[in-house]
């Protein structure tokens, strides 16, 4: 699963709806719609908020790791 597959899952398993997450980000619905299909790509710092909204690790929201593991506490 690559990272646009993973954050359309974990705003899925949330019951959110795209713009509901795009004004987590400041961004518009269609910038995310984009990011979700791939045709967009996602900032480093938008893919770290998203990571800490979800609680999951970087790895796991970038599809390197399947393993979900929450986000990092200082």
């Amino acid at each position: 699963m690559d990272c646009s597959e993973r954050i359309r899952a974990l705003r899925e398993d949330r019951d959110l709806n795209q713009t509901q997450v795009a004004v987590l980000l400041n961004v518009g619905q269609r910038t995310y719609s984009g990011y979700e299909t791939g045709k967009i790509h996602i900032s480093m710092e938008n893919l770290r908020i998203l990571a800490r909204f979800y609680d999951v690790d970087m790895n796991y929201i970038c599809g390197v790791s399947d393993v979900r593991r929450p986000f990092p506490a200082k």
